[in-house]
């Protein structure tokens, strides 16, 4: 595996001098080939992602399929804009030269996913890349391994290698990918593992893009819509059973609005996610990726009511379906470890306060979020809240929806990633910004060259333009 490995990277680093030179329409027909190729496999792609997560058709479609579908087509209708040479300002040495920003590709690179979303985010970044123009080698996750059997076919049937390649394979194969000098990186996945990434890549000085994650909190207070927001979380936390990056980690919620919260987050709860017999629709509910992650997410459980946090509601675990069902707790002690570590399962944590300090100060003292949400209806609030904090994104009285708008660049912010995707975002990410200045033949720059005697006029010439 690694000699092939090592041969079609060898074939890239060749063809990315073609690729460098491909025109919009070129790079457009390739994004038309991977749509018409997902279309094709569209129903093997959700077999997939039922076998590995029991995601039902319709979250598939919304969350996975649809979602790389409208990033081709976003990128298709605005490629020949981002590739125009962008013109710039002139300053008083280059008065007469003309000045422009080149998006060129980066050449060959290493786009690795993880399981939780595993066909939509290998497909995004893909999306971008081949809309910059680059040879690009695909590493998706072997957990959900049903997905990137399907994403290998996929790309095997619709490209050649030298152009696209994907590899499956455990983390040696990884590890051996990450030793190759890639012209970039793009990693989806756990922080732990993107500093390994970034160090990985240190060594080859490949610039890198991080998807990270974190604990994405939610701040709601005494002027909130209780039933609006507890609707809108049950759904943004229990999508996929939890295990999204930007899912609600935990509520801060007013204290006065603690019970009718539950109460609220309950009955949103049981609307969406059970069945008329009052019974937890796993046709609808995604299981836990693997024995592995469940036990992680029960011990959590177990570590915060051994602390003293109390289940206000949920806490079961069908361990033969790996479904754990939708879980309140009340009186997370802040030193439990569920309040320490990303928990990307359908556990929320509530902790109740009297004073917006108090949230503030614990969000501050932690690693930055991936995002945060606010729900409140003053204005002054959510402008404090937003000023006072540093997230990758947020969203006012919502939850999880900015990652769905490719107008709006989509990343984190030191612990939760570098970098940002998405759009013109994502085009850049995989594009370097060349500096292109084309003097005239009568050079101004001439009046700053040696010697430097009697040029006391030159000096307050450009204090003055200064």
């Amino acid at each position: 595996m690694t000699d092939h490995i090592q041969t079609v990277f060898e074939l890239q680093q060749k063809n990315k001098a073609v690729l460098q030179w491909s025109t919009a329409k070129q790079r457009i027909v390739k994004l038309r080939q991977l749509r018409t190729a997902i279309e094709e496999f569209e129903e093997q792609i959700y077999d997939a992602l039922q076998t590995d997560l029991r995601k039902s058709k319709f979250e598939s479609a919304l969350t996975e399929v649809f979602f790389a579908l409208s990033e081709i087509d976003f990128a298709i209708k605005n490629l020949k804009q981002w590739m125009k040479p962008k013109r710039v300002r002139r300053t008083l040495t280059s008065i007469l030269a003309t000045n422009r920003i080149y998006q060129q590709p980066r050449g060959v690179c290493l786009i690795i996913a993880p399981w939780n979303y595993p066909f939509q985010l290998i497909m995004s970044p893909l999306i971008s890349a081949i809309a910059a123009g680059n040879c690009i080698i695909l590493k998706p996750s072997e957990i959900s391994s049903a997905t990137s059997n399907v994403i290998t076919q996929l790309i095997k049937n619709t490209f050649q290698a030298e152009d696209i390649a994907c590899f499956e394979g455990d983390r040696a194969i990884s590890e051996f990918l990450l030793q190759l000098p890639f012209d970039h990186i793009f990693f989806t996945g756990s922080t732990t593992v993107g500093k390994a990434v970034m160090q990985a890549a240190s060594k080859n000085l490949s610039s890198v893009t991080l998807e990270l994650g974190g604990k994405s909190p939610v701040i709601i207070d005494e002027t909130a819509d209780i039933k609006d927001a507890a609707s809108k979380i049950a759904w943004g936390k229990l999508i996929n059973a939890g295990q999204t990056c930007i899912a609600p980690d935990h509520v801060f919620i007013q204290r006065s609005k603690l019970e009718e919260f539950i109460q609220q987050y309950k009955e949103a709860v049981t609307r969406q996610f059970f069945n008329d017999q009052q019974q937890l629709d796993r046709a609808q509910y995604s299981k836990i990726i693997n024995r592995q992650h469940a036990e992680r997410l029960m011990g959590l459980i177990t570590d915060a009511v051994d602390n003293g946090a109390s289940i206000a509601w949920g806490g079961e675990v069908l361990w033969p379906e790996l479904t754990i069902y939708p879980t309140l707790l009340s009186h997370v002690p802040l030193d439990s470890k569920i309040m320490q570590e990303e928990i990307f399962g359908p556990i929320l944590p509530i902790i109740p306060y009297d004073n917006l300090e108090m949230p503030l100060n614990i969000i501050n003292s932690k690693s930055k979020p991936l995002a945060l949400y606010i729900f409140s209806k003053n204005k002054l609030t959510v402008k404090r809240l937003l000023k006072s904090t540093s997230s990758g994104g947020a969203c006012i009285n919502d939850v999880v929806i900015h990652v769905s708008n490719p107008n709006l660049p989509f990343g984190g912010v030191n612990g939760s990633g570098i970098g940002s995707c998405h759009g013109i975002f994502g085009f850049k990410t995989f594009s370097h910004e060349r500096s292109v200045a084309f003097q005239s033949a009568f050079n101004m720059s001439q009046l700053i060259y040696p010697p430097y005697t009697k040029k006391e006029w030159v000096m307050k010439l450009l204090r003055k333009f200064m």
